[in-house]
This record gives C-alpha cells, sequence and structure tokens, in this order.
C-alpha cells in the first residue's frame, strides 16, 4: 500500500533526524508520549481528533499514520468517517480531497484486518 511505504520512508528519516537532533527528537517524542496517553480523553478519541487534523491540514503522512492508529485504539469506521467529516466541515474543499486519501488507507487496512 503506498501510504504505508510512504510511511516506511517517513520512518526512516525520523530515526536520522532522532540521530542529527536528539534533543529535540527525544523531547518531541516526550510531547507525543505525553499527549496521546488516556486522560480526560481516551487515547482513541486522540487519535479520532488526530484523524481530522491530518485531513484538514492535508498531511498524507500524518492520514496514514493516525487512521491506523485509531483502528488499533479500537476505532470503528463510522468514527473514524465521523472525525474526517468534521474535518471536512473545518477545512472545506481541500480537505474533501484529502478525505479520500483517509478513506484509502481506511479501506486498505480494514480489508486487511
Amino acid at each position: 500500500m503506498e501510504a504505508q511505504k510512504n510511511n516506511e520512508g517517513l520512518n526512516t528519516y525520523l530515526e536520522k533526524l532522532a540521530q542529527e537532533l536528539p534533543e529535540v527528537m527525544k523531547n518531541f517524542h516526550q510531547l507525543h508520549e505525553a499527549v496521546v496517553s488516556d486522560a480526560a480523553l481516551s487515547a482513541k478519541q486522540k487519535e479520532l481528533i488526530a484523524v481530522g487534523i491530518a485531513v484538514a491540514i492535508r498531511c498524507s503522512y500524518c492520514i496514514a499514520n493516525h487512521v491506523a492508529k485509531a483502528l488499533q485504539m479500537g476505532a470503528s469506521r463510522k468514527e473514524i468517517l465521523e472525525a474526517i467529516s468534521v474535518a471536512i466541515m473545518m477545512g472545506g474543499g481541500p480537505a474533501v480531497a484529502y478525505a479520500t486519501e483517509a478513506m484509502k488507507v481506511l479501506d486498505a487496512l480494514t480489508a486487511e484486518g
């Protein structure tokens, strides 16, 4: 799947960034861990928010990553699509175009599972 290949490439360069910018990436990782853990919002809810934001900001890497993580956290197809619908409302036409990217990832990952 194209999105998975892109994320593999992304992961390679994230590792390189960690080597070149160890403090920045260590702190980013700590921030990420603090944000995604269960609190007032569950980790699943946070991943659904991330899906919506990824679509709204038009980040293909983010879309692939957060759709996959939302599924891993137990989000249903319907929940993911609803998060995408909020992104469309907030992001307009460009978000609609990237919503199709999210659909591709969702279809591929749910067909595999």
